[in-house]
């Protein structure tokens, strides 16, 4: 059997080719970064724009480059939320009528549970039960697997995602649009900083995250001084710091509170090298499961994937 992918939920166009023998045949996928880059954020009525633009052409392209037909797609397996309302009607509305037209079975699929299985399209020895970390510009959140298409949302962010301050913090800071990355190139620039900011509900005892005062603490710092690359180099240090803190204190703290030893870190937030770095060193007898960078973050792979997974459980819409 084989599954058409189609991711659409925000500023990323994605479409993958599934094959349950042998594994994923190939993804295509056409960022929007430059186009929401002078905004410092996603213009909504923007991204669903670009995407009508994409959705054919790099479907044309996937099937090409795979040397496939149409006719020999099974199941269409496309993004139904959470996201922005504009792209995901316009993928539903594609996937859709492409199942339609064509006589082919699709399936709606969640956008954070294809992130929380993302890993092991490409880590075999994952396997259930294991701790999700999912944490991306639109969510942070701690899950527990226990098998395939099941899980437990056991800890989420109760403010702010991760992803989401450190988009804030470097756009107050004047760096570009996703501020993530720009954030982790300028932190790579120190070993030390003279900034020490709150590691907030580090030791509270749950799974919950709170990043909003975190980022308000952060911005009023950048308000009270005149920053140049040393003062930006150094608040992204701590900065990023405090966050990957929190992040793998919770998740440590879950495995062990679930007996469980094993974590995958999925989303857009953990492509980031030093969660990566130091999650490795520090999970002491626990395996740390990252997807591939090109899978962390929005893909249709992982919507392809997780379609493949529910094919044979879910009902499927004619």
């Amino acid at each position: 059997m084989i599954v058409l992918g189609i991711e659409s939920s925000c500023d990323e166009t994605g479409m993958a080719l599934y094959d349950s023998e042998v594994g994923l045949l190939g993804h295509v996928l056409s960022s929007q970064t430059k186009i929401h880059n002078k905004y410092g954020g996603v213009v909504p009525e923007l991204a669903s724009r670009d995407h009508v633009k994409k959705l054919v052409p790099l479907l044309d392209s996937l099937l090409a480059k795979q040397k496939l037909s149409l006719d020999e797609i099974s199941l269409i397996a496309f993004t139904n939320g959470p996201g922005l309302l504009g792209p995901l009607l316009t993928g539903a509305a594609f996937a859709k009528t492409l199942a339609w037209a064509n006589n082919i079975r699709s399936i709606e699929i969640d956008h954070l549970e294809a992130h929380i299985f993302s890993a092991m399209i490409s880590e075999k020895n994952l396997q259930p039960p294991f701790i999700s970390l999912l944490v991306s510009g639109g969510h942070t959140l701690v899950s527990k697997i226990d098998q395939h298409n099941s899980y437990e949302i056991i800890g989420k962010s109760l403010d702010d995602s991760a992803g989401e301050v450190f988009d804030k913090v470097a756009r107050k800071m004047g760096l570009k649009y996703p501020g993530g990355p720009e954030i982790s190139m300028a932190a790579e620039k120190t070993k030390k900083s003279r900034y020490k900011f709150p590691r907030p509900m580090l030791n509270s005892n749950d799974l919950n995250f709170s990043f909003s005062g975190l980022k308000t603490h952060v911005v009023r710092e950048i308000e009270k001084i005149e920053l140049d690359d040393k003062i930006i180099t150094e608040i992204s240090y701590d900065f990023q710091e405090a966050i990957i803190d929190i992040l793998i204190h919770k998740s440590i703290f879950a495995a062990k509170m679930f007996d469980v030893p094993r974590i995958a870190v999925s989303g857009g937030v953990s492509a980031n090298t030093r969660l990566r770095e130091r999650f490795k060193k520090e999970s002491q007898d626990i395996d740390v499961f990252f997807p591939n960078l090109e899978f962390s973050t929005d893909n249709g792979a992982m919507i392809a994937y997780l379609g493949y997974l529910k094919s044979n459980e879910t009902t499927v819409n004619n």
